[in-house]
């Protein structure tokens, strides 16, 4: 079964194509590596995708919703994290999880009971009432993660999500998304990290807003010739005649 299905997905800007018929699948529980140079699509991809910037023209579905109609009812069956936003700084631990709890709809009684749960879970639990911005960033980005499937979504975008952190909190970041994914929830990854790329089951790479690669990380790596999946990016990367 698929959580995402896009064919010939497709966003122009004037006389400028950011997106140029795209078409991809992605099933549930799978890890999906969306990987591209600056300017290539990728953001205007994932906005599409989020059901907060219509196609011009192609066809999407996202969590079985269809991203042109019903765009409200995919913003409240996905989970979105990213580098740049994620949480509030100045709030407490617990309100961030109770503040987006109650944007994606939750009750409160049932947010009171999965915020202890997941602190407890985190080894958190002592951190509740912590303002936000005096945690460690690899603790901030941990609970990030949490509070973006806090609501049990079929999907989660995580775009950039271990930006400026050290490699061995990134490794335990990547055992997060591996208990999400067991868990069925499909997870939509967007890194600069190559080596990040290599634990996702497939990776997609965009050039000049197509997709010019589709594969696992050993079909990538067998398909260019190369050792790794940097060097796959690189070889691909160099075709690129738009910048952002």
């Amino acid at each position: 079964m698929n959580t995402i299905e896009v064919h010939e997905l497709t966003k122009k800007f004037g006389d400028f194509t950011a997106v140029d018929s795209i078409s991809f699948d992605v099933a549930t529980g799978e890890v999906l590596g969306f990987l591209g140079a600056n300017g290539a699509g990728k953001t205007t991809a994932m906005r599409m995708l989020c059901g907060l910037s219509k196609p011009s023209s192609g066809q999407g579905r996202v969590a079985g919703f269809d991203i042109v109609r019903q765009p409200e009812q995919i913003k409240k069956n996905i989970g979105y994290m990213s580098q740049k936003f994620s949480l509030y700084e100045d709030l407490k631990v617990w309100e961030n999880i109770r503040l987006f709890a109650g944007i994606y709809g939750m009750e409160n009684r049932l947010i009171a009971t999965k915020t202890d749960e997941m602190l407890h879970r985190l080894g958190f639990a002592s951190e509740k009432n912590t303002i936000v911005k005096t945690l460690p960033l690899g603790w901030k980005q941990k609970l990030a993660f949490s509070v973006s499937i806090f609501h049990e979504p079929k999907i989660v975008f995580l775009d950039e999500p271990t930006g400026g952190v050290d490699p061995i909190t990134r490794r335990q970041f990547w055992e997060l998304i591996y208990q999400a994914a067991h868990r069925g929830i499909t997870l939509f990854v967007t890194t600069h990290y190559m080596d990040e790329a290599e634990y996702c089951n497939r990776i997609s790479m965009m050039v000049d807003g197509r997709i010019e690669a589709l594969g696992t990380p050993k079909q990538l790596k067998q398909q260019f010739q190369a050792t790794s999946i940097d060097e796959v990016f690189r070889k691909l990367a160099r075709k690129a005649v738009r910048n952002e």
